[in-house]
């Protein structure tokens, strides 16, 4: 990993951080879900899966450590995954597309959160439809964060990559 990836994540980190800091008072609207998969579809499945782990950890250091976070490490780490897996097909994509993508992603975190209540209580099914509400609002919340930060990064992205790299291929 070279020094340009480093410093994209470090800015994305800090991003996804600061939003789930400002946005703690709305349940489950967060910009992180967003920055995870534009980091995966800009930069890749590992960059995106380093950024889950890194934001897990800082944001929760700001806003509380549980048992909760090592779900919240597999939840983002899993769609940083499929979204860097996704990238080539999904690069492309009307932004329409993203955020129906995006909106899905809402609902996987919210599948994975739930789990961390079947390790506990052993009771996976009322948890996960009690949560489902808050999974929309995730969900709205990542289409929105979605629309709003996939054209500005991409454009910024390939706008350094081409006049710093004029050589170098959209693989960052």
């Amino acid at each position: 990993m070279n020094s340009y990836k480093l410093t994209l994540l470090a800015i994305l980190a800090s991003l996804a951080v600061l939003g789930r800091y400002i946005f703690a008072f709305l349940p489950n609207v967060q910009p992180v879900t967003s920055l995870i998969i534009i980091c995966g579809l800009l930069l890749g499945p590992i960059s995106a899966m380093l950024l889950a782990i890194l934001v897990t950890f800082l944001s929760n250091m700001l806003l509380g450590m549980g048992i909760w976070a090592v779900w919240q490490f597999i939840s983002w780490a899993l769609i940083g995954l499929i979204s860097g897996i996704l990238r080539k097909q999904l690069s492309n994509a009307p932004i329409a597309l993203l955020a129906v993508y995006a909106s899905l992603c809402g609902f996987l975190y919210g599948l994975v959160i739930s789990l961390t209540s079947y390790q506990i209580s052993g009771h996976f099914w009322p948890y996960y439809l009690a949560g489902l509400p808050f999974d929309t609002q995730h969900a709205v919340g990542n289409a929105l964060f979605i629309l709003l930060f996939y054209p500005v990064f991409n454009f910024l992205f390939k706008r350094y990559i081409n006049s710093n790299f004029p050589n170098m291929t959209r693989d960052i």
